[in-house]
């Protein structure tokens, strides 16, 4: 049946409201400096916000992605929400996911179903007067996050007043940087800048690496040494995270964790990636996997395999939905979209000490957004 053929609900004696409205926009974010990893540069951010409505309320949603996402929230996504209970969003994600199929679930249409379905739990959150977390059940108060930028295209000034700003000023007690420059043909300089990064922190915090599938498996072995004499803890896709083999075989031989699943869409991706042994610990990001569903879902695949999760970027989408989790290990402060969300959002509070908490006086996803500041950078 579709959506808009359902009638209202009552539900504890009122009525449920139906999801009234679905729209999407484009905002385009300059970054603040030339910005690099080890196999991609940009010099600009895209963020695809949606915005739902039903009760007289609304929610928002968002993901990082092309500005395509937004023309399949459009042209794929919104007669399957429009008409549905506000209350009921599973049943809106599975018609969403059938509605996909043809299209195809990876990358940007798995993007745009993300966003929508964030933005679904926003707007229920809302209207039963409830901050997400408290609607969804805590098992933590706050998510423990770790600092990430430290990109390859950085100065080593600039690495340096990065990392110590969050370690020595905020509380921080992990952080990670960029390496496999120039896709891994600069192993040196990798070494030198975690060594910079090393020398920044002290001993006494936590020092992740991410590749983004820059080396070969040989290579990471043959680096895994020299990273152990740094005291890297965290190696994140040592190689693609599509060659599970290679992850595993990185896994086997590296005294440092090595972590992948950022990029999974379906929980077949991180089932696959857990049963591979490919990783001590599973990622997995909101705004691509299909949304707070599927995000809980994949923790509970990692769970089941006897792993922790850690939640990739967008750390105010995450903020409430890694609360529930008993197998979070951290959440990712990416500096990239700190910048963004605290620009774009009122709600956005800092952390405290390195661990970001929801307000509990504010409903939903506790953001409001700031329509006269994320104008300036709207795009289409």
């Amino acid at each position: 049946m579709n959506g808009a053929d359902m009638n209202g609900a009552v539900l504890g004696g009122a009525a449920d409201p139906l999801v009234t409205g679905v729209e999407a926009a484009v905002y385009t974010v300059p970054t603040d400096r030339p910005s690099a990893d080890g196999t991609l540069s940009w010099d600009s951010t895209t963020m695809v916000l949606v915005r739902v409505r039903g009760g007289g309320l609304e929610g928002l949603g968002w993901t990082y992605g092309p500005a395509a996402c937004a023309s399949v929230v459009r042209d794929l996504l919104a007669d399957q929400v429009r008409g549905r209970p506000v209350l009921d969003v599973p049943g809106a994600l599975a018609a969403m996911i059938r509605a996909v199929r043809n299209a195809g679930r990876p990358g940007a249409v798995g993007y745009a179903v993300s966003a929508v379905e964030t933005a679904l739990w926003d707007l229920k959150a809302r209207v039963v007067g409830l901050p997400l977390y408290r609607l969804l059940g805590a098992a933590r108060t706050g998510a423990p996050l770790y600092g990430s930028g430290g990109l390859t295209s950085y100065g080593d000034d600039v690495l340096r007043e990065q990392l110590s700003h969050w370690t020595h000023e905020r509380g921080f007690t992990r952080v990670k940087i960029k390496i496999g420059e120039d896709w891994g043909r600069r192993e040196r300089r990798d070494l030198e800048r975690l060594a910079i990064a090393r020398e920044a922190v002290g001993p006494g915090v936590e020092l992740f690496a991410d590749a983004n599938g820059a080396y070969s498996a040989k290579q990471a072995i043959r680096l895994a040494g020299a990273l152990a004499d740094l005291d890297v803890r965290w190696l994140e896709e040592p190689v693609s995270s599509d060659d599970l083999d290679g992850l595993r075989r990185v896994r086997d031989s590296v005294p440092a964790d090595v972590a992948a699943g950022e990029y999974g869409f379906d929980l077949t991706y991180f089932q696959r990636m857990c049963a591979a042994g490919a990783v001590d610990c599973l990622q997995a990001d909101i705004t691509r996997c299909g949304g707070l569903l599927e995000f809980a879902r994949a923790a509970t695949v990692a769970a089941a395999h006897g792993l922790e999760l850690s939640a990739h970027c967008a750390p105010y989408l995450h903020r409430h939905a890694v609360l529930p989790l008993t197998n979070l290990r951290h959440l990712e402060w990416f500096h990239d979209h700190v910048r963004i969300e605290t620009r774009f959002f009122d709600g956005a509070d800092p952390p405290v000490d390195g661990v970001l908490y929801p307000d509990p006086d504010r409903p939903g996803l506790g953001l409001d957004l700031r329509e006269a500041d994320a104008d300036a950078y709207r795009t289409g």
